[in-house]
């Protein structure tokens, strides 16, 4: 399949992803019917598609560039924009949601592994962390934990794989469970209600208001609100040579300080030190306030995506066999059934429950996407919250339960 793309040449490669990121952006920003879906997942199914019709190659030195040092800067500048008292803007009922969720996903990833593992082989502890960490953060951090366990080449592509084609179903589930969960539970104290029976407000404080409790007004002016929804697509101010300066420096010296951090403990895992370099380092004002970080983090991340769709080759998914896809669904579908009858026992109501289980499997953009889709703007900026959340938490989570269920393999 490499030889016989059309473009091939490396740098010709990231032109065209460019081009992927650029088309996925603008269809999410100006058609309706792409909106839900996000940047981030059409850019996936384009690089899929360009692959598997001959145009760019199933591999390629640019796609390896991009998920080594292009994805951990990416990581880095993203998790820069995190300050650690937005998740206090989540409210406790979509922290729970989102609490719940995650331990839907280690469920699912421990039992799926034992379920799998005859078919997948002997690295399929690697999945099960990867997966465990891609659905409680992103897809960053399903790229950045494969890095970490050296998974195989061929079973990496193949969950990349499986991760699109799990991810579109369950987004489209997020999107009807509210409807079928109408008349579960009703908000309380709601000036308008959709036909999902969540109240829609707009001036109240995330989280209030969406289980019985009263309505109040929210602490947060709408400037910061506008800009912690949109700091993956938007700058809060205009930004400077200096700020990009300062964000290569930062997110180049991070990624490289990482490594050596990761050679000296190797106990330790690079990914989890710059994990936690990053989020270190973001709880200094001058470096969080740095302006642009979260956007070209989100670049950066699109077009690492962007280059996992185009090594989706079918071929090589048939040729590591239907294990994989059945090992993410199994993970989704764990998820789904704890988060939905744990947050039914919680008396969390279905809207919150679908925006916190897309925040867990498809990141803070989707989870954005699914709550404005859905018309709950009172829920957009903790799905954004708990969202970035995920992407700080991904990769620790997903270390763990890769060392658990190693462990439980034998491994």
């Amino acid at each position: 399949m490499a030889d016989a793309a059309l473009v091939t040449d490396p740098m010709g490669v990231l032109v065209v992803l460019a081009g992927v990121v650029l088309v996925s952006v603008k269809l999410e920003e100006r058609v309706k019917a792409f909106r839900s879906l996000g940047a981030a997942f059409i850019g996936i199914l384009l690089g899929m598609l360009l692959s598997n019709t001959g145009v760019l190659p199933g591999e390629s030195p640019t796609y390896r560039f991009l998920m080594g040092p292009g994805v951990s800067v990416g990581i880095v500048l993203i998790l820069l924009s995190v300050d650690v008292r937005t998740v206090l803007f989540a409210g406790p009922r979509m922290l729970a949601a989102f609490g719940i969720g995650a331990v839907g996903t280690a469920v699912g990833a421990v039992v799926g592994a034992f379920a799998v593992s005859s078919v997948v082989g002997p690295e399929t502890w690697k999945l099960a962390g990867q997966f465990a960490g891609t659905y409680t953060g992103g897809g960053v951090n399903f790229a950045a934990l494969g890095e970490a366990f050296r998974t195989r080449s061929d079973l990496f592509t193949a969950g990349v794989a499986a991760d699109v084609i799990i991810t579109a179903v369950w987004m489209a589930a997020c999107l009807t469970a509210p409807v079928v969960f109408s008349g579960w539970r009703r908000t309380a104290g709601s000036a308008t209600s959709g036909a999902d029976g969540v109240g829609l407000r707009e001036d109240v404080t995330p989280g209030d208001g969406d289980g019985g409790e009263p309505a109040r007004p929210s602490p947060t002016s709408k400037s910061d609100t506008h800009s912690l929804e949109r700091t993956l697509y938007a700058s809060r101010r205009p930004v400077s040579l200096g700020d990009l300066s300062a964000l290569a420096a930062v997110g180049i010296g991070t990624v490289w300080a990482s490594h050596i951090l990761g050679s000296f403990v190797p106990a330790l895992p690079e990914v989890l030190w710059l994990t936690t370099l990053a989020l270190l380092l973001a709880q200094i004002p001058a470096v969080r306030g740095l302006a642009g970080s979260a956007v070209a983090g989100n670049y950066l991340v699109l077009l690492f995506l962007a280059s996992n769709g185009a090594r989706s080759v079918v071929a090589n998914i048939l040729h590591v066999g239907p294990g994989v896809v059945y090992f993410a669904a199994a993970v989704v579908a764990i998820h789904g059934v704890i988060i939905f009858a744990g947050g039914w026992l919680a008396h969390l109501d279905a809207g919150t429950l679908a925006v916190a289980s897309q925040a867990c499997v498809g990141g803070p953009a989707s989870a954005m996407a699914l709550a404005s889709a859905r018309g709950y703007t009172e829920k957009v900026l903790p799905a954004v919250a708990v969202g970035l959340v995920g992407y700080a938490l991904g990769n620790y989570w997903g270390w763990a339960i890769g060392q658990v269920v190693r462990g439980m393999l034998g491994g």
